[in-house]
């Protein structure tokens, strides 16, 4: 496993942008969550997004993924238009994998067998779907634990199982909505470790919501903080906690990354 970052992408070689929202607004029982929201995510970016409850951080996820539509504005993936698109196919041909924030795997299926389900229905050739399973297997140590059913799967192996379903679609973009909560320090530093991974030996663009501040800024290159519908905020991990909007909208005078 990689270490925690020691250093931070602030510049691309080859900046590329990957995922652009456009004038993205969304009304929902005639409240406004997002209003005209513009969020540029460069290639093999890690990409962390705050704001208090309520502020749009799981809509931003749901919009991307076409789990909703926006009220206003476009959704770009790799330079098209995926606005009108639905969600199998920005997942299949968009390669947009989505690891929510609760669920994501069958509680009565083991491990393995949640892992074949996820395979069958994305890799056709079997031999193809075997290797990438037993990549996934390897890659996040799960040969003790492959009969244990998801419902007895401690909340760390949980939260891993669902992470590697969602990888095995080859994602050129992972979401992940919410991956610390609820779990103890050693498990939130493994999951750290496996989202730098992503990005550095998967060459995966991740972007990650999360109320666990301090633990989302140890892992991403950059960081915005949303409040009242729009981005306040944008920057390093160590530029935004200095930013004035953000300390004023979310972290407070007293916060201090470490």
């Amino acid at each position: 496993m990689a270490l925690i970052k020691k250093f931070r992408i602030k510049k691309f070689k080859n900046q590329k942008t990957i995922l652009k929202l456009e004038k993205i607004s969304m009304i929902y029982n005639k409240r406004q969550i997002l209003n005209s929201l513009d969020l540029i995510i460069n290639e093999q970016e890690i990409l962390g997004m705050l704001g208090p409850n309520g502020v749009g951080k799981s809509t931003i996820f749901h919009i991307i993924t076409g789990l909703k539509d926006p009220s206003f504005g476009k959704v770009y993936i790799d330079g098209t238009d995926c606005t009108k698109i639905p969600i199998y196919e920005r997942a299949t041909k968009y390669k947009i994998g989505y690891v929510p924030q609760h669920g994501g795997f069958i509680q009565d299926l083991s491990l393995i067998e949640n892992l074949n389900l996820v395979g069958e229905i994305h890799i056709k050739d079997k031999d193809l779907r075997k290797k990438k399973i037993e990549k996934i297997i390897s890659q996040f140590e799960f040969d003790p634990i492959l009969k244990i059913k998801g419902k007895y799967l401690s909340g760390g192996q949980k939260k891993k199982l669902v992470i590697s379903m969602a990888l095995i679609n080859d994602p050129s973009i992972l979401l992940l909505d919410e991956p610390f909560a609820a779990l103890d320090i050693l498990t939130i530093k493994m999951l750290q470790e496996i989202i730098v991974n992503l990005q550095s030996l998967e060459k995966i663009t991740v972007v990650v919501c999360d109320h666990q501040a301090r633990d989302l800024l140890s892992c991403v290159d950059r960081a915005i903080v949303l409040s009242n519908g729009k981005i306040i905020a944008s920057g390093s991990p160590d530029e935004i906690v200095k930013d004035s909007s953000a300390r004023s909208a979310y972290f407070g005078d007293e916060f201090k990354i470490n």
